[in-house]
Formats: C-alpha cells, structure tokens, sequence
C-alpha cells in the first residue's frame, strides 16, 4: 500500500505541482522519500488522500506552510488527527474564477435563469450576477469589462481571453440553488477555513477572491442540499420558478463521479426542462458536439447541453471561444 503512496506523491511532485505551488510540490517530493510518512498516509482510504487533500487538512489543523521538515514534524506529532479529519473530508475545490469562462455560455441562454450546480460545496459558483468580470487580451490590455447591476464587485474575475470574443451580459438569476454531498456554509467560520485551506500556496489572490465570494454567499445563502445529484436532482429542479429557464451546471465535478453513476447523471440531466452547462477535461465524456480531439484540445471543454462551446482552464485563468470552429467542423 505504501507503493501506491509512494508513486501518487511522486506523480505529483512531478506532474501537478510544478509551476503552481512550489510548497506543495517540495511537500509531495519529501513524501515520496520518506516511507515513515507513507505508512501514516497509507492508513487514509485511498480515496481520501490525494495530496491536495492530505495537505489542506493539515493546514486546516494548523500546518505552517513552510519546508517539508516542519510538514513532516507536524505530520508525526498529529498522525491520529490527520487521519481521521482526512476520513470526513473530500475536495471542494469552490472557484468562483470559473464562471469567467462559463459566463460567455451563460450570454447565450436568454430571459431570467434559475440557476442549479450539482457539486456546489458553499455555492460560490451561483453568483454570476454578483461578481465583476474583467477579461484581457493575451498583451495583458482590457477587452471587456462587466458589472453588477448595483455597480462594481469586491469579487473580480480577471481572464485572459483569446481569439474571437463573443457575446457577453451579465445573466438574471432569479433563483440559486445547489447539491453537494456535503454543502459548506459561506457563513461559518469553519467551514470558510477549509475553503481558504483548499488554495494551494503560491496561488496569488485566490484566498482573497475566495473570502470576498464567501460574503457575498453569506449575505444571501443559496438553497444547498445534501445528498447524492442522482437522487436530489429532480425534485431540486422541479422547485426552480416556472417562469425562468433552469440552468445546470457541473463545473469541474463530473471527473470526480464514477462513470457509471456519471453516465446516469449525464442521461438523468438530458431529460430534465434545463439547460446543461459543463467545462470537463476534453476525453472525459463521449458526447461532445463535434468531437473533440483530445491529443490537441488546450485545457478543459466548455460546452452547453453537449456543444463545444469554448477551451478553457480547469480554473478559469484563461479561455477561448471555439464555438465557430465547432460550427464549422459539425
């Protein structure tokens, strides 16, 4: 069991961490040479101590960021908790900076939307009309600038766009609503820590935006339910107003659904009176509208009720409208 530690950690330190988090990748590095650390790490489920996990938690319980050494002492003196906090914790990544590159897809559905997200942990992708958005040009010059209604935002999402820009309006949602299997409350302080320990170190502003997206949830709480998507999803959509044009979105949450059950849901959401919005890794799913090539396809898929609408990051950083190429390879 140890081995397969080992070589997560490692893959990490190699793959994922690098020019994102030079803490996290010396932390995941110092773990795949310390068989002591493994053994404590093996005890996790397997589905519970992916790196990114393991090391939000201990920040949650009082980790310094700091150098592997300083992780590795506080790992050994609070191995019995780090276990158990682990055990009750999964990835709840809450970016609100992916509705940059979901906000174009949002430009095209028309009239006020109610607007649902299955994975919605506290909910800070549901403000769409709440956030200022600022989009820049691959020179760093300002593109498009977009406001709140009652004027700018303290949350402001700032992408880089490329190519053709499309279409963009701020949506009116009518009505807010979400599933997670564990929802987080934008109000409690616990819960708001856990948000802030899931940033990686080294990601500049992303614990600001997330802390300013919490009091907007705070201010006005969407409806978040407990439970699994496949069994909440109909009567969650049947209580969305009947005069507004219901919206779903899975940012980012379907890869981490078995595929079985994310067939199901996929199929379950195809059948529902709604719109569909998703931005996936591009060979995740097996229905985009053209096909996308997976060998070429920068970053995630972006697409609306399966139609390829944009390349985006997994996060939002940066996109780039593809919707016309598509057009032209359907």
């Amino acid at each position: 069991m140890t081995d397969a530690v080992q070589q997560r950690y490692a893959r990490f330190a190699r793959d994922e961490a690098p020019g994102r988090s030079a803490v996290y990748e010396g932390w995941a590095a110092g773990v795949a040479d310390d068989p002591e650390v493994q053994r404590i790490l093996a005890r996790i489920p397997e589905t519970r101590r992916q790196p990114p996990l393991v090391f939000a938690v201990s920040r949650l319980l009082g980790a310094e960021v700091d150098g592997y050494p300083t992780w590795r002492r506080f790992v050994l003196a609070n191995a019995e908790e780090l276990i158990a906090e682990c055990r009750s914790r999964a990835l709840q990544t809450n970016e609100p900076l992916r509705l940059a590159a979901l906000l174009p897809v949002l430009s095209e559905i028309e009239g006020p939307v109610a607007l649902l997200e299955i994975g919605a942990s506290a909910g800070l992708c549901l403000y769409p009309d709440r956030y200022s958005f600022r989009f820049l040009g691959e020179d760093g010059a300002l593109r498009a600038a977009l406001d709140p209604a009652d004027g700018p935002s303290p949350v402001v999402l700032e992408s880089r766009v490329s190519g053709d820009l499309p279409l963009l309006r701020m949506p009116d949602v009518v009505w807010r609503a979400g599933i997670d299997l564990s929802p987080l409350d934008a109000g409690e302080p616990r819960d708001r820590r856990w948000l802030k320990a899931l940033v990686w170190p080294g990601e500049t502003g992303r614990e600001e935006r997330i802390d300013a997206a919490l009091d907007v949830a705070a201010s006005d709480p969407p409806h978040l339910v407990a439970g699994d998507a496949l069994e909440a999803i109909d009567a969650l959509a049947a209580a969305a107003p009947a005069d507004a044009t219901l919206v779903i979105t899975t940012p980012g949450v379907l890869v981490h659904i078995p595929r079985a059950e994310r067939t199901a849901l996929v199929e379950r959401i195809s059948h529902l009176s709604a719109r569909w919005i998703t931005i996936d890794p591009p060979g995740l799913l097996d229905l985009w509208e053209p096909p996308v090539d997976t060998d070429d396809w920068p970053g995630f898929v972006v697409a609306l009720d399966g139609r390829v609408r944009a390349a985006a990051d997994p996060l939002g950083r940066w996109w780039e409208w593809r919707a016309a190429i598509a057009a032209d390879e359907s």
